[in-house]
């Protein structure tokens, strides 16, 4: 069975006043794959993101959903089937763990799919389970990444994106991080494109990697393949050109 393909960026330009975010983009995300967006700061991974969401818009180029051409919006993307998951750890701080889950659902209506959808999420993440009358500012870095996370997948989402879920987090959170992001992957077969510093971690598990320079999309391909390649370390010190 051929992978749909999903979400596409097709020669997307970005400009923030007289700035070039992204220069003629092209990526694509199919069906049940983990995609990886790497670079250095300022590359233009997170633009993109913001991009498939509907938070930024674009300069010139096209976004695609299952092949049709879109204007994204926000909520209308969650209605789609998008879930976005800045960096940070941002909760609701003066909320509790469960009222955080709630909100994640806002779109559902019936009360008995939102506690299905509660009971899933705590499945994932058991360690927020005791923690759900807690307020989530009281929470460890570590339970406040899974408890954004988990919200993101309230909506039971076909394509979640992430965006440097590692971000401030000791060694062995990190692990974790990632292995719930693996799992989600495989479990609920939800596909998820992913912005990550932590090179080690995220080529592990994706399936599919786009290396951006510069706001370009520099070279593309299976991670084996590009750990294999002394690119990503050229790409990380400001020494690589295209190699498209």
């Amino acid at each position: 069975m051929i992978a749909e393909k999903l979400l596409q960026l097709d020669k997307v330009y970005v400009n923030y006043g007289g700035v070039k975010a992204l220069t003629g983009v092209d990526l694509y995300v199919d069906e049940n794959e983990i995609v990886a967006l790497l670079g250095p700061n300022g590359a233009g991974k997170s633009t993109a993101l913001k991009v498939m969401f509907g938070l930024t818009p674009l300069t010139a180029g096209r976004v695609l959903w299952h092949g049709e051409t879109i204007k994204p919006v926000p909520y209308e993307m969650v209605g789609r089937g998008l879930s976005f998951v800045p960096q940070g750890r941002r909760v609701f701080h003066h909320l509790t763990v469960y009222e955080n889950l709630e909100i994640g659902a806002y779109r559902v209506r019936e009360k008995s799919i939102i506690k299905q959808r509660i009971e899933e999420v705590l499945n994932l993440f058991p360690a927020l389970r005791a923690k759900l009358k807690s307020k989530s500012g009281n929470l460890s870095g570590g339970q406040q990444q899974m408890l954004a996370i988990a919200r993101g997948l309230m909506t039971d989402p076909k394509v979640l994106l992430l965006d440097e879920p590692s971000l401030g987090l000791s060694p062995k959170l990190v692990k974790e991080v990632f292995a719930k992001i693996k799992e989600i992957n495989s479990e609920r077969h939800t596909a998820i494109v992913v912005v990550e510093h932590n090179l080690k971690s995220l080529m592990s598990i994706a399936t599919r990697a786009y290396v951006l320079a510069c706001g370009e999309v520099v070279t593309s391909g299976a991670p084996k393949d590009l750990t294999n390649s002394d690119l990503l370390e050229r790409v990380f010190l400001g020494q690589a050109g295209s190699e498209k």
